[in-house]
């Protein structure tokens, strides 16, 4: 790893170190005292009400203050192990997939096997953590555990692990839907037995941190000056990550998930004036304690009638994306992913006839998934009538699924175009997100609102994502890194905001739930018509904007010096592409990933012209989800993996092997 970036040792502040820590400790005291002052009590003066007032406090409310900082400690332990570990300003149990990756194991394991034992619980979360993390280690172990390829990988990781943690919720109904609540973070308490169980981990985590002092403070070195110091590093590296993997994952199997805390507590440690190694293990459990005490007391006091405003991991996570844009200017390595936009690996000389082809293919695809099925005595072929009386069933969903792999084929051309990144796509830049986010608050302002109103919703949340991305890779002249950081970034915050109402456990959340599985159940003649509609009417502009998308990605001087209107084709752009995802969103979940495939594809083909690589992206976005829509349909008959699940499946690998891409030099 001796090609990394050091991790940076504080961030400045005019103040002094422990002002803002005691601004920090005055405001759990003071959230705490009025939460003890103006708690309900059970009304009456009796010795009844005396003794179940009593109960309430000693059974509720201090073991939950209790596990609060035991579980804040932990976390803001773990997250200090493994930023220096990995010399990653960024790495947390929630960027490198450790907390989805626990969560996936306890979901498989409490909806195959309901009774399991607490300890058995811990071993799955454990298990399924540390799996996540070997997985990202060994596609970032190549590139030296790069930040930004440690990050993408994350994400990736946290992805499919998120989408296979939904399908077994939505397969499991309400038992498991009671598991994801319980996932977002909930720290109620009705004994002390969390605090019995998680507070001996966090004192023999805290003992072996001490023991490992010397190795963490030579790891600050490079490679070859940690070895000549007698330090093993592959042993260290692997104990320490054992360390961090378990404090984490026991944190995620007593109370759920805790988002981005252990991002957040070696950094306010840092801004507090932590310098030395010594002294972020020793603030950096403090400030976590801290954090997520203030936020457990806070949700109670601002929830009507002192119930929960929201799970407390759910609100802690919305520390995460603002704490990553904070952290961009500090993240530096070698982007794995910038290869130029325009790269194919041969050049097509007839592409009318090859777009003629991808059409004839796209429409044998469309005849196959309408005839072809499996049924429960084996393969059928539908011919004749019930052909007929298939049909009304089977169109509507594969149009949706058409249209929608079309439309975010397109979006995902125009994201790499204007912001001059072969890696951007709707999903990976937060714009699926952002749609996500924009459904929430349309469900959460208007109920069960009609589908114009949550489509609206998810269009401005879209577009509000998308200009926030453009603003923030403008300011960094467009890098690759800063750009997919800030893309993780957005989309962690977004779906922070998704989560928060997905806890509540009502029909909201059952909405929210079945968009992000990117399910066509229930598609029918209105999803199919929006699709073909906005499917003609938002991709036809495209083909009239080609010198904008050739200019776009020359950079903002030479667009203007050839009198392009830099901010108004941003603008239109990003309109058309945030309406497309959001209705493709809509239609199939924000999973699918297809807006990153197609237009690559498009490119790999050799479609070397902007309106050729433009069509064969619409193309081919369309034949991915319309097979993909067919075979999560026949993978496991009779049951279905939701379409965004499965595309996302086939888009995951991909990116893990564009990761791996390295472009041939000259």
């Amino acid at each position: 790893m001796s090609g990394t970036a050091s991790l940076p040792l504080h961030m400045p502040t005019g103040l002094p170190g422990f002002v803002p820590a005691a601004a920090l400790g005055t405001a759990c005291v003071a959230s705490f005292i009025l939460l003890l002052t103006f708690s309900p009590q059970v009304p009456g003066d009796t010795a009844t009400a005396a003794t179940l007032d009593a109960i309430l406090l000693w059974n509720s409310l201090l073991p939950r203050a209790a596990i609060a900082l035991i579980a804040g400690a932990a976390l803001g332990l773990s997250g200090a192990l493994l930023q220096r570990v990995l010399r990653n300003p960024i790495a947390d149990a929630s960027t490198l997939g450790i907390a989805s990756g626990a969560q996936l194991a306890l979901t498989l394991g409490l909806a195959v096997l309901p009774l399991l034992s607490g300890v058995s619980r811990e071993l799955v979360a454990f298990a399924g953590g540390f799996g996540a993390v070997a997985i990202v280690l060994a596609l970032s172990w190549r590139r030296g555990l790069d930040p930004v390829t440690v990050a993408i990988s994350g994400m990736i990781v946290s992805l499919i692990a998120a989408s296979l943690s939904v399908t077994l919720i939505l397969a499991r109904g309400e038992y498991a839907m009671s598991i994801h609540i319980w996932g977002a973070g909930a720290l109620n308490q009705q004994d002390w037995n969390g605090v019995i169980s998680l507070a001996p981990r966090l004192a023999a985590g805290i003992v072996a941190a001490a023991l490992l002092l010397r190795p963490l403070n030579v790891m600050a070195l490079d490679d070859s000056s940690a070895r000549s110091l007698g330090v093993a590093l592959h042993a260290v590296r692997f104990s320490i990550l054992i360390l961090a993997v378990w404090l984490s994952a026991s944190v995620t199997a007593t109370v759920g998930i805790i988002g981005f805390l252990g991002l957040a507590a070696p950094t306010i440690a840092r801004f507090c004036g932590a310098r030395t190694t010594g002294q972020v293990m020793t603030a950096a459990p403090l400030a976590g304690a801290a954090v997520l005490f203030l936020a457990d007391t806070l949700t109670q006091l601002l929830g009507p009638g002192f119930s929960d405003l929201v799970p407390t991991g759910a609100a802690t996570a919305l520390l995460g994306g603002p704490l990553l844009l904070l952290l961009l200017p500090r993240v530096h390595g070698f982007s794995s992913v910038t290869a130029r936009a325009d790269t194919a690996s041969r050049l097509l000389r007839k592409p009318a006839i090859a777009l003629s082809l991808l059409a004839a293919a796209l429409a044998i695809i469309l005849a196959l998934v309408l005839t072809l099925g499996l049924t429960d005595t084996g393969w059928s072929v539908a011919m004749g009538l019930l052909f007929s009386e298939l049909l009304p069933f089977r169109l509507p969903r594969i149009l949706a699924a058409g249209g929608s792999g079309a439309m975010l084929g397109a979006a995902g051309f125009v994201m790499q175009r204007v912001t001059g990144n072969p890696i951007a796509s709707p999903e990976i830049l937060g714009v699926s997100s952002g749609a996500g986010a924009g459904l929430t608050a349309a469900l959460f302002l208007f109920g069960f609102s009609s589908p114009a109103i949550m489509l609206l919703g998810m269009a401005l949340g879209s577009f509000a994502a998308f200009l926030v991305m453009i603003a923030i890779a403008g300011r960094s002249g467009f890098s690759a890194e800063r750009l997919l950081l800030a893309g993780i970034a957005i989309s962690a915050f977004c779906m922070a905001i998704v989560s928060m109402v997905l806890a509540q456990g009502d029909m909201r959340s059952y909405i929210l739930l079945n968009w992000m599985s990117g399910s066509t159940n229930r598609a029918g003649a209105f999803e199919a018509w929006t699709a073909m509609i906005a499917l003609v009417v938002l991709t036809a502009p495209l083909f009239l904007m080609i010198r904008w998308l050739t200019i776009l990605p020359l950079g903002t001087g030479l667009s203007r010096s050839v009198g392009l209107g830099v901010l108004s084709s941003r603008l239109a752009l990003a309109i058309l592409a945030a309406s497309m995802t959001a209705i493709s969103s809509f239609l199939v979940g924000p999973l699918s990933l297809t807006g990153l495939i197609a237009p690559h594809l498009a490119r790999l083909l050799g479609f070397r012209k902007l309106q050729h690589q433009l069509a064969a992206a619409i193309l081919i976005g369309a034949g991915v989800l319309i097979m993909a829509d067919w075979l999560s349909r026949i993978v496991i008959y009779p049951y279905q993996v939701p379409v965004g699940l499965f595309a996302a499946l086939i888009g995951g690998p991909y990116l893990l092997w564009l990761l791996g891409y390295k472009e041939r030099t000259a």
